[in-house]
């Protein structure tokens, strides 16, 4: 059976680390800490106290000053595998963690994961070849010597670069290896744990080469593993959660995230923050219990962008000078039928091109896959649409040869319709109205990638209020935009009261307004 011997950098929060490290033993497990030398020694002192009777527990035998970016936490990292080598022989597996960290499933859970595959989980992509790095310096982070902390002193970090790149002292990679990069947090058999330290010992010019690149803990042992174990033994990813903000920020999670965390297919996460008390309190007696009916999906980075981003309401894409300078014509005729149920809105398009002889495209704007006709390359993007919007309906309008055109536009698009409705040609909005039960709700959550069909039931329940409170944001601001030419069509109304809007909207008779409010299956899911 798996006995996992947890790597622990930390460097605040004494009382945090006595907790964790405790629940953490009371399994069977063990933890070797490395407490940032930087951090007063009194507060080294309160932990070392609380724990000398725990045998499950060893320090590092010396305390690194560590800094962001530098060799320094490669060089704690390994100052505790090796005391976690030499205290714990039964240890199986090795998994890195830091004080921010907090189990996210039971360590019964944990322990049969980790017997099921004899493997490695450690992030480690090519370097050069994989796209890891999204900004900033890339290659300059190993062909380039850097001796200072590029946070704490800037200045001196981009200079003695720039001197570097001036005087053209690039430096080769050692040859026999290949540079591997991924995230730091890693779990590793004893095997390759025990691998590593012998190779470092005979290869100290690699060490070397190392202990001046920029951000090792993303690239040593990452590259380590990748040279010293068989590819099909390892398994690129970290058994670790975590999510990063569209700033680049580590997402901190807290307590009334307790049901998305358990529910992701990883046995640990960070960052918890350290007022999520609560949070952090039903996890450790979550690692402690005995349970292993875990449904895991991966939905968390989804449903985390979805929920942070409602309320960055502003425009989807810049106008362009000559977008706002152009008009689709003053006589021509734009009908926006607004619906959140794209079905719905379809099949009123639909109904309307039948019995009006009005020429419709269905959600341009909103669907990639809409069937546009050939306008130049144009159409061919959302991006493109959106950003073209007025260009592109003056053409369609051209394409068809006709001054009346209906599209179909999602509520959220709101920013279109404030354009469209400001121009000079008759444009006109026809909002349709539906009712959204849970049961359609979860289905939506489904289609745009919210949920699966692993989510938990607790999850769903609490991604629905503000499903349902988004749907209804959405048409209070078509609301309050005030838009002169604005008619609302309701699933709950009477089919003679929608008959009416129908005919004011298109300017038909009663009957054929009528007609069309009894489109079969009009508003059917």
């Amino acid at each position: 059976m798996a006995k996992i011997a947890f790597i622990l950098l930390c460097h605040k929060d004494p009382e945090a680390i006595i907790r964790q490290a405790e629940r953490l033993t009371a399994t069977g497990d063990c933890v070797a800490i490395h407490f940032d030398a930087r951090a007063p020694s009194e507060t080294y002192a309160r932990i070392t106290e609380a724990l000398k009777d725990n045998a499950g527990v060893a320090f590092a035998a010396r305390r690194v000053k560590c800094g962001w970016g530098e060799w320094s936490l490669v060089r704690a990292t390994l100052n505790a595998v090796e005391a976690a080598v030499e205290a714990f022989p039964r240890a199986t597996h090795f998994y890195m963690l830091s004080g921010d960290c907090a189990a996210v499933k039971s360590a019964a859970y944990a322990h049969a994961f980790l017997d099921g595959a004899d493997r490695d989980y450690i992030e480690s992509f090519d370097f050069f070849a994989s796209d890891w790095i999204k900004t900033g310096l890339k290659r300059e982070r190993l062909v380039y010597r850097h001796v200072v902390n590029e946070r704490t002193r800037q200045k001196l970090f981009y200079g003695l670069l720039a001197l570097q790149r001036r005087l053209r002292l690039e430096r080769r990679i050692p040859a026999d290896i290949q540079v591997m990069i991924g995230s730091q947090w890693w779990c590793l058999r004893r095997r390759t744990i025990e691998a590593i330290l012998a190779f470092i010992r005979k290869r100290p010019d690699v060490v070397r080469f190392f202990r001046t690149t920029w951000i090792p803990d993303e690239t040593f042992f990452q590259t380590m593993v990748r040279h010293l174990v068989p590819a099909r033994e390892i398994e690129s990813r970290t058994l670790t959660f975590k999510m990063f903000s569209d700033y680049g920020m580590p997402v901190t999670f807290y307590n009334d995230q307790y049901d998305l965390l358990i529910s992701q297919d990883y046995l640990f996460a960070r960052k918890i923050s350290p007022e999520a008390k609560v949070l952090k309190e039903r996890l450790g007696r979550l690692w402690v219990s005995d349970r292993t009916d875990f449904t895991v999906s991966q939905e968390g980075p989804k449903l985390y962008a979805f929920l942070t981003g409602r309320g960055r309401i502003g425009r989807r894409f810049g106008t362009r000078f000559w977008e706002r300078e152009s008009t689709l014509g003053p006589d021509r005729e734009l009908y926006m039928i607004v619906c959140k149920k794209w079905h719905v809105a379809k099949r009123m398009l639909h109904a309307a091109e039948d019995r009006l002889a009005i020429r419709g495209v269905e959600y341009l704007f909103d669907e990639a896959a809409c069937p546009v006709p050939h306008l130049g390359g144009i159409e061919r993007t959302l991006e493109k649409r959106n950003r073209h919007r007025r260009a592109i309906m003056r053409m369609l309008f051209d394409y068809y040869g006709t001054d009346r055109l209906m599209i179909c536009l999602d509520p959220a698009n709101i920013d279109l319709m404030r354009d469209f409705m400001s121009d000079r040609a008759n444009a006109r909005i026809l909002e349709l109205q539906c009712v959204f039960d849970d049961q359609y709700l979860v289905g939506h959550a489904r289609r745009v990638g919210l949920a699966t069909d692993r989510t938990p039931d607790e999850v769903i329940q609490r991604m629905l209020p503000t499903l349902r409170h988004e749907f209804d944001d959405q048409s209070v601001r078509i609301r309050e935009a005030e838009f002169q030419n604005h008619w609302r069509l309701r699933q709950d109304r009477a089919p003679a009261e929608n008959a009416a809007v129908l005919a004011d909207y298109f300017d038909i008779d009663a009957d054929t307004g009528y007609a069309l409010a009894e489109t079969p299956y009009l508003f059917s899911d």
